[in-house]
C-alpha cells in the first residue's frame, strides 16, 4: 500500500543519539506505506546532521526506496508543506540534567532521577517547554495543518504547553510501556533478568507477541489496568500477583508497595515512577542517572553512524535496527487511513480517562487513522490513583504557566505542591538556584527578579 499523497515528514533533532537513528530505521521499515515521501532532517549540530543525512541517503540507495531526502540546520527552511513534524530537542542535555540532579541534593531533596518530576522536572520543563513552543509556533505559521509529534521530556508538561498555547494537532509518544512488558514478563517467568534499566527492543517486542497490556495514566506514571495472554485472552493479573509475592524483594520495590496500597501495578519501573513520590528514597539507592555511561553510549553510536555514512561501509546494523518505537506506525496509519491500534499515546484527555480534567494530557490507548488520533475511553482508575494523578496534573499546570510566562510565582507554587518538597524556605532557595544555574537558556525569566 502506498500513501494517498506524497507525505512530508520533518525530523527536528535528527542528529540526537537515539531519536535520529531509531526514527530513520523505522522509516525505512515503513517504506512501502510512505513511498515517495519527503524526509527533511534538521539539527543544529552540523556534523551530526551531515552524518545522519548521508546515512539516510545510503539507506535510500541500498533499499531502492524513492524517498526524497533533505536536510537543514534551520528547521524553518523546510517546514512548508509538512504533514508531520517530529520533535526531539534538548539544551545541553546531560550537562544541564546533572545540575538538575545535583542542586536539589545540595538542598536536602532526596530524589530519584531529577528528569520529569520533582524540582529537577520543573527545571527541565522550564527549558524544554519554551524551546518546543518556539518550534510549534513556526510550524503554525508554515504548516498549520501538520501533526506535531513530540518526544521531548518532560513529555506531559511539554505536550500540555503545546495543546494550551498552539492550535496544532499534538501527539506525545514514549516507549516506556516496554519497561512494563519486561516487568510482567520477568514476573511471569517469560524472560530472564537483564542488565541495565531498560529492556532491549527485541526483548520487548517478543514479549508483546505473548501477552497484551492495557495501561492508563500520565506519561511515566501509568498503571496496568489489564493484562491478557495473546491469542486466548486469558486474564494474567491473578497469576502475576501470585508470582510477584515470590519475587526477589529487591525487584521494583516501590512499584510493589504502590500495587499493594492502590490495587494496580505501575508500568514504568521504579526509576521514573520514583520521581513522583516523596518516599521513593526509602527503596531507591539515590544513585541517579548514569550520566557517564550515557555519554559513552552516545559517543559510540555517533561514531557508528559516522562510519556507516561513508561509502563502502556496511549498513546491516541500521537495516535491521529494532527501535521499540511506534512513531512511523502512527505516521503511516494517519497518512494511509489504516485505523491502527496504538497502546500508548499522549493526548488531551477530553473524557478519555475519567476523573481528570479535560485539558490534562493523558497517556492511553488510541485508534489512529485518517481522522487523527482518537483515544479510547478508559474505565475509571481506582480513586486513590486518580487522586495521585490529579496532584501531578495540578503541578503540570503551574509548571507550564511558569515556563510560558517566565512566572516565578507559578514555578514556586509547583514546588510547594510537589510531594518531594516539605520546607517553604528550601523551595524558595532551591528555585532561585535552579533559575540562576540555567539563566542563559531561560529567556522568559530574564529580568523578572522576584516577581
Amino acid at each position: 500500500m502506498t500513501a494517498r499523497t506524497s507525505t512530508k515528514i520533518v525530523l527536528i533533532g535528527a542528529g540526537s543519539t537515539s531519536f535520529g537513528v531509531s526514527t530513520l530505521a523505522d522509516l525505512f521499515k515503513q517504506a512501502g506505506r510512505l513511498r515517495g515521501s519527503t524526509i527533511a532532517l534538521c539539527d543544529v549540530n552540523t556534523e551530526k546532521l551531515a552524518h545522519i543525512t548521508r546515512l539516510a541517503q545510503r539507506l535510500n540507495d541500498v533499499t531502492h526506496t524513492p524517498f526524497v531526502i533533505e536536510s537543514a540546520r534551520d528547521y524553518r527552511e523546510v517546514l512548508a508543506g509538512a504533514q508531520f513534524v517530529l520533535v526531539s530537542v534538548e539544551v545541553d542535555r546531560l550537562e544541564r540534567w546533572q545540575l538538575d540532579w545535583q542542586i536539589p541534593l545540595k538542598h536536602g531533596i532526596r530524589h530519584v532521577l531529577g528528569e520529569n518530576g520533582g524540582p529537577g522536572g520543573l527545571s527541565h520543563a522550564l527549558r524544554t517547554s519554551a524551546l518546543v513552543l518556539d518550534i510549534a509556533r513556526a510550524v503554525e505559521r508554515a504548516a498549520p495543518d501538520a501533526y506535531l509529534i513530540n518526544f521531548t521530556n518532560p513529555l506531559s508538561r511539554v505536550c500540555l504547553a503545546l495543546t494550551r498555547y498552539t492550535r496544532l494537532k499534538v501527539v506525545g509518544l514514549c516507549h516506556q510501556i516496554n519497561k512494563g512488558y519486561y516487568i510482567v514478563g520477568r514476573v511471569l517467568g517469560l524472560t530472564p533478568p537483564l542488565e541495565g534499566h531498560f529492556p532491549p527492543a527485541p526483548v520487548a517486542n517478543a514479549l508483546k507477541a505473548q501477552f497484551d497490556l492495557k495501561t492508563a495514566g500520565l506519561n511515566h506514571f501509568t498503571w496496568i489496568t489489564d493484562m491478557r495472554e495473546a491469542g486466548t485472552g486469558r486474564d494474567l493479573y491473578p497469576e502475576f500477583c501470585a508470582r510477584l509475592r515470590d519475587c526477589d524483594p529487591g525487584f521494583e520495590p516501590l512499584s510493589r508497595r504502590l500495587h499493594d496500597a492502590f490495587g494496580l501495578f505501575p508500568t514504568s519501573g521504579d526509576g521514573h515512577l520514583g520521581e513522583y513520590f516523596g518516599y521513593a528514597h526509602e527503596t531507591s539507592d539515590l544513585a541517579g542517572y548514569d550520566f557517564e555511561g550515557r555519554a559513552a553510549h552516545s559517543a559510540d553510536l555517533d561514531a557508528r553512524v559516522a562510519r556507516a555514512s561513508q561509502n563502502g561501509q556496511p549498513l546491516d546494523e541500521f537495516l535491521h535496527w529494532e527501535s521499540g518505537e511506534r512513531t512511523m506506525d502512527v505516521v503511516a496509519a494517519i497518512a494511509n487511513n489504516l485505523n491502527g491500534y496504538e497502546q500508548t499515546v499522549n493526548v488531551l484527555n477530553n473524557g478519555a480517562l475519567p476523573g481528570l480534567p479535560d485539558w490534562a494530557v493523558v497517556e492511553v490507548p488510541a485508534i489512529v487513522g485518517g481522522g487523527g488520533v482518537m483515544p479510547l475511553r478508559m474505565p475509571a482508575l481506582p480513586p486513590g490513583i486518580t487522586a495521585l494523578l490529579n496532584q501531578q496534573v495540578a503541578i503540570q499546570d503551574r509548571v507550564v504557566e511558569a515556563a510560558v510566562h517566565g512566572d516565578r510565582r507559578a514555578a514556586l507554587q509547583s514546588l510547594l505542591l510537589d510531594p518531594l518538597i516539605t520546607n517553604y524556605t528550601v523551595a524558595e532557595e532551591l528555585l532561585d538556584e535552579l533559575l540562576a544555574a540555567h539563566a542563559p537558556v531561560l529567556p522568559a525569566f530574564a529580568g523578572k527578579g522576584d516577581e
